[in-house]
């Protein structure tokens, strides 16, 4: 898995731009979290599909941006947490252990 670090409110602008193009997908990963931690390793594991780009948010190190993804999404902050981004929109989230590659790969590809 080759994930773009999002560590700015720019890069977070960058990313709704670029998903009317390419969908984007935002994992927000606590480090402090062992279930995080899991879920994270279930996504390194799995075989990273093309045509999806896919971001990691380290909530400690960037909790304001964190928030500020909530905001913006209109989604409840939980921890860990997958959004997948379509033209500037969340079309889908989920949390802890519902978190998986083919749900991920499922919504993105949905119109």
């Amino acid at each position: 898995m080759n994930w773009i670090h999002l560590t700015s409110e720019e890069g977070l602008e960058a990313l709704k731009k670029r998903s009317g193009e390419v969908p984007q997908v935002i994992f927000k990963h606590s480090t402090r979290c062992s279930i995080s931690s899991v879920a994270y390793q279930r996504l390194q594991k799995a075989d990273a599909p093309g045509g999806i780009e896919f971001y990691l948010l380290d909530l400690i190190a960037y909790r304001s941006l964190s928030n500020k993804i909530a905001a913006d999404f209109g989604v409840h902050h939980e921890s860990p947490q997958v959004l997948v981004i379509k033209n500037g929109e969340c079309v889908y989230d989920e949390s802890h252990m519902g978190i998986s590659m083919r749900d991920i790969v499922d919504q993105a590809a949905v119109a």
